[in-house]
């Protein structure tokens, strides 16, 4: 018959107790000391850059291992489609339907315009050219890498080359799945769990500086958390420009961690639908110490109750700035879509944003139609690190004349100049709508202009 000190001091238990106990110990240390307190202060010890020195180092190397093999081997190397694979030039529906007139008929081409039969390889040639390079539904899907960087989602090129390059390979996925997988799960519980309990604390605060004070520190502290859950490595340009009290802060959309990316940075009153579960959760309790805009369901689709409201909250100079995606979707960390003109409507001044992401280390881009949000969490938890550069461009206001639409398209212009993206005039609903018969009713209208000798306002560029 067993003792009860027997059943309960075994040896052996009581050793694997305090070895767990250690263990630990030393984790909640390492994380204090090496994470949590330098987000408090918004310090770091330079790891993180250190870190992707290294894997830049490691990518070359296994680039050009690959690229010598395929050599050795007779392999073909896969090279990326680049933003333009046809080349275009920007001429007129009329120009173009001229020249192949010129080449086809020995016609006088000033006479009477009328209907020609060649006039359809016109449109044959553009419908070819767009199936084959569609400058459109590109955008909704994952950036192409020139190289190879370890990952197995990103290898078009990997064959078996040397036992090396598949040790390393082998390295890496036991490194990020063992160590900084959970590392990063444990701090993204940390961040969000701290966020959701301190805003509550400070929401039973009374409505002050104090209140405001502890707010913005508790907010800096928990998202700086969550930066770390993700290893980002971010580099901030030109902060002399950061969005102001009373303004709206657009910019280019390719993540939901956007939103972490530039809130670890400053803070900002976010607009958005209320959700249910976790995220309902979160919402509810950020609302208490900070004035965010949450819209129920019903009210997201009524334009005048959602611009009174970002309009209260812009005249109020004590709020915090509003942070807008004005794309409504996100984009492949190449582009930038059409604007939505709502939130320039309203007549505040604006701080323009561009954010650029390095795909070499991990895709940012969310393909919401692909993944899932906690599918497509776990794939950059499981990437080697999120690296990127946020430019805040200098403020911009309505000019005299200038209407919504040629605002909001002065300020996309100005972000996908700054950060290097193509500036595209198609809407992001696209994604998972179709092209609007307005579209084609103006090719249609420019077409019939040209028959009937009216002339034509100004070139464009063909979509």
């Amino acid at each position: 018959q067993l003792s009860f000190k027997t059943l309960f001091f075994n040896p052996f238990d009581n050793l694997v107790c305090i070895l767990l106990g250690i263990s630990f110990t030393v984790w909640f240390t390492l994380l204090l000391v090496f994470i949590i307190v330098p987000a408090i202060f918004g310090v770091s010890f330079g790891i993180r850059r250190l870190y992707m020195k290294t894997l830049l180092k490691l990518f070359e190397w296994a680039t050009l291992r690959i690229e010598r093999g395929a050599k050795e081997n007779n392999h073909l190397l896969y090279k990326p489609y680049s933003n333009a694979i046809i080349a275009k030039e920007p001429t007129s529906l009329e120009e173009e339907i001229k020249e192949i007139r010129r080449s086809g008929s020995n016609r006088d081409l000033n006479s009477a315009p009328e209907f020609e039969m060649s006039d359809i390889f016109y449109f044959a040639r553009r419908g070819v050219a767009s199936i084959m390079d569609d400058e459109v539904t590109k955008r909704f899907s994952a950036e192409e890498l020139e190289s190879w960087n370890l990952l197995t989602r990103s290898n078009n090129n990997f064959h078996y080359i040397s036992l090396r390059l598949t040790v390393l390979w082998g390295l890496g996925l036991l490194i990020r799945y063992s160590f900084l997988l959970p590392l990063r799960v444990t701090l993204a519980f940390t961040g969000v769990g701290l966020l959701v309990f301190l805003t509550c604390v400070i929401g039973l605060l009374p409505n002050g500086r104090l209140k405001n004070f502890l707010s913005q520190k508790v907010h800096l502290m928990c998202y700086r958390i969550c930066v770390r859950a993700l290893t980002a490595i971010i580099t901030y340009h030109d902060s002399e420009n950061k969005p102001k009290n009373g303004g709206i802060c657009v910019a280019n959309h390719t993540s939901p961690i956007d939103v972490i990316i530039l809130a670890s940075d400053g803070c900002y009153a976010m607009v958005g639908q209320i959700h249910g579960g976790l995220m309902g959760v979160i919402q509810r309790s950020m609302v208490k110490a900070c004035p965010h805009i949450w819209f129920e369901r019903s009210e997201v689709k009524d334009r005048h109750l959602v611009a009174k409201r970002l309009s209260d909250h812009v005249e109020d100079k004590s709020k915090l700035p509003i942070l807008i995606f004005p794309e409504g979707t996100c984009i492949n960390n190449t582009s930038v879509m059409m604007f939505k003109k709502g939130s320039f409507e309203i007549g505040a001044t604006v701080y323009p944003v561009a954010i650029k992401y390095d795909p070499r280390f991990g895709d940012a881009f969310w393909n919401s139609s692909k993944f899932g949000m906690v599918n497509y969490l776990l794939r950059m938890m499981s990437s080697w690190a999120i690296v990127c550069s946020v430019w805040y461009l200098p403020p911009m206001s309505r000019e005299e004349g200038e209407d919504a639409c040629q605002f909001a398209n002065r300020v996309k212009a100005a972000i996908a100049r700054q950060g290097g993206l193509v500036d595209l005039l198609w809407d992001g609903g696209l994604k998972r709508g179709k092209v609007k018969d307005t579209f084609k009713e103006e090719q249609q209208k420019l077409y019939s202009k040209m028959l009937v000798a009216l002339p034509l306002l100004k070139p464009i560029a063909h979509r």
